[in-house]
Order: C-alpha cells, then sequence, then structure tokens
C-alpha cells in the first residue's frame, strides 16, 4: 500500500483502500473515502427544418470554435432536463428531447457524455453568456474546419444515420477513437 500526502497539511493521504484495487484520496483520522469520478457532459443535436443548431464558443476550451449545446450535469438534476438547460443557456433554445441519440466515453477528460436528438419548439435562437454566436446550419453548411470537440463530429455524424429512424440502440464512440485531438 503505497501514501503519498494529497494535500499538505490536510489529513488526506493517497492510498489504496482496504478491499479495494486503486489509490484514492483517504482521511488518515476517521478513514473517509473522497472519491473521484468522472463528471456527466449533457448536450442535444438540436434540428429544426432540416437544419441543426450550433454555438460558437465564448469560453475556453476551444474559444471561437463551433459546438453543440452542452455542459455539465448539475446535482440533483435529471440528464434531459440538464440537456434542456444546456440549450437554453448557450443558445436561448426551447427544445423538445426526442431520443437518447449516444453515450460518449472521453477517459483523457474523465467525462461521460450524454447527448440527445432534439428538436426546437419555435424557431427563436440567440446567443447565451457562453456563446459568441448561434447559427443553423444545413449538413453541407457546417463549419467542419471549426468544430470544437470530436464527440461533436461524432454526434453530428450519429445524428445523420439516425435520422430515418425513431428507434435505435444509443451510439457510442466510433471504433478506436476515445476523444483525444
Amino acid at each position: 500500500m503505497s501514501e503519498a500526502p494529497v494535500n499538505p497539511g490536510g489529513n488526506f493521504v493517497k492510498t489504496v483502500p482496504e478491499g479495494d484495487n486503486r489509490q484514492r484520496q483517504v482521511c488518515a483520522d476517521c478513514g473517509f473515502i473522497h472519491y473521484e469520478n468522472p463528471k456527466i457532459v449533457v448536450g442535444s443535436v438540436v434540428h429544426f427544418e432540416g437544419r441543426v443548431l450550433m454555438c460558437r464558443r465564448a469560453i475556453n476550451p476551444r474559444k471561437g470554435f463551433w459546438t453543440l449545446p452542452a455542459g455539465y450535469l448539475e446535482l440533483h438534476e435529471m440528464a434531459a432536463d440538464g440537456a434542456i438547460r444546456e440549450a437554453w443557456e448557450e443558445a436561448r433554445a426551447r427544445i423538445e428531447i426526442d431520443t437518447l441519440l449516444a453515450v460518449y466515453t472521453i477517459p483523457r477528460l474523465s467525462q461521460v457524455q450524454l447527448i440527445y436528438r432534439a428538436h426546437l419548439r419555435d424557431k427563436a435562437i440567440s446567443p447565451g453568456p457562453e456563446s459568441l454566436d448561434v447559427a443553423m446550419f444545413t449538413p453541407d453548411e457546417i463549419p467542419w474546419q471549426e468544430i470544437a470537440f470530436p464527440s461533436v463530429r461524432w454526434a453530428l455524424g450519429h445524428y445523420r444515420d439516425s435520422q430515418a429512424r425513431s428507434a435505435f440502440t444509443p451510439y457510442s464512440n466510433p471504433e478506436g477513437e476515445n476523444g483525444d485531438f
């Protein structure tokens, strides 16, 4: 069992707790285990009249690049509700969820992404505080060279592949892809 201080001056040590198989932050006084788990990202491919909604990021990482409306799930929030909230926060878009499109895992970032297929309830959109611009693109108009993240490409491709189907198994990372640039 290996031990090293996690936090100088604190009572936590990095150690492998009994019955576990990896190092965790453990309180040396009471034995409390501080688990660090992946972050959940929720978002959606929002469609309306043959176009998809995209947001130009106003924040880092990848400021100025295009993405889907997505962000971290909040504590005590249902995943689909988080995707609806993110569409409002980033694009002032009122959406309705159609179905779960994909579940992507990005180990490098310790993220699990739940991406929904959704549609606009009305065509009013405008940039929220985290977006420089928002736009509706046909597949031919999407600025592919300015896409922020690999999972955005995957989601757009999976959306295209699923458009004609009302029921399908949610997609996952394309073969051999883990989200690295």
